[in-house]
């Protein structure tokens, strides 16, 4: 979680160290009419549309869907085996001697313990298994990303998901997420 909250902390850095970058320019480029032909080239994507739009990622989510309906049903039939138990426990705990009481209870308490790891572990699977699905898609996407930024000599590619970036002239900056797309099709 920390490794997480640090990755995206340096990516915020950077994406600022970006935007203050891009308004120095555009300051300085303010008083002129008509945009340096030597300024710093760049693109911007939804890299999640981006992603969405590549060969493999509908099987990928098909076949995390699959496992995530494994996962749901296991859940599912843990917590009606558990609402039986509970219910025998309700129906006849005015009639257990007070050992038997106790242990019925130790055993829910117990099944319900074991119930709620389970769950834990299930989204620990179920995201071990989305970033394993999604990690050659991701690679490939880069591997893609850089070929673009390469041959079009861009200096950087934004990514433009969840409004990181407000406002991109569009003298300076090209839309590339059509020019990925197209990329899957070759």
């Amino acid at each position: 979680m920390y490794v997480e909250m640090k990755n995206v902390m340096k990516k915020r850095l950077i994406l600022l160290c970006t935007i203050v970058m891009l308004g120095l320019c555009s300051f300085a480029q303010e008083t002129m009419e008509v945009v340096n032909p030597n300024a710093l080239k760049f693109a911007y994507l939804s890299y999640e549309e981006a992603l969405r739009s590549m060969p493999g990622y509908k099987l990928a989510q098909q076949s995390l869907g699959d496992l995530r309906a494994q996962y749901e049903a296991e859940q599912k039939r843990v917590e009606q085996d558990f609402n039986m138990k509970y219910e025998d426990f309700l129906e006849g705990q005015r009639d257990f001697p007070e050992t038997i009481l106790r242990k019925r209870q130790t055993e829910l308490k117990e099944l319900l313990e074991r119930n709620m790891a389970f769950k834990a572990e299930v989204r620990q699977q179920l995201a071990k298994a989305e970033a394993e699905a999604m990690a050659p898609l991701k690679e490939r996407l880069a591997e893609v990303l850089a070929q673009i930024g390469l041959e079009r000599g861009y200096a950087f590619i934004l990514n433009t998901d969840g409004n990181t970036v407000p406002f991109i002239h569009p003298a300076m900056g090209e839309d590339i997420n059509q020019l990925v797309q197209e990329k899957w099709a070759q």
